[in-house]
């Protein structure tokens, strides 16, 4: 079994590919099969595998979900930190904190084009604590 925390400063709200990132992880750790969990330490912040071709997926996804969940809407009672606090809780509960991800032949089993990606929900720059866990073979 192998741990590491990963951290990313992120500057702006959106999609962040870290898919490099949780690669190196599985290297790491030398499992040739196994399994690789991604686990975000947030409550406003999320994880979720998403098309990495084309960076209209990323920007439609958040065009989406600004649209399902605004700012600033009266409905919220928790803005301690400004309009965008409760939205994003609600986008955290409405995606994932956690992935779980096959590793075949040493690299994470994921398709051509999947990438996986931490989604922040904040609209202000934020560091984000990421766990990867792997353990197999």
């Amino acid at each position: 079994m192998h741990q590491q925390t990963l951290t990313f400063h992120l500057d702006k709200r959106g999609l962040h590919d870290i898919t490099a990132e949780v690669q190196e992880v599985v290297r790491a750790a030398g499992n040739r099969c196994g399994m690789c969990n991604v686990f975000v330490q947030h409550t406003s912040a999320s994880l979720t595998i998403q098309e990495n071709a084309d960076p209209d997926v990323q920007r439609d996804l958040e065009a989406f979900m600004r649209r399902l969940v605004p700012d600033g809407d009266s409905l919220y009672q928790h803005v301690d930190e400004g309009p965008d606090d409760m939205p994003a809780h609600v986008c955290g509960a409405l995606t994932d904190v956690s992935l779980m991800i096959p590793i075949t032949g040493g690299a994470l089993g994921m398709g051509v084009w999947q990438g996986i990606y931490l989604w922040e929900h904040r609209s202000r720059a934020r560091t984000r604590k990421v766990v990867v866990t792997v353990w197999g073979v």
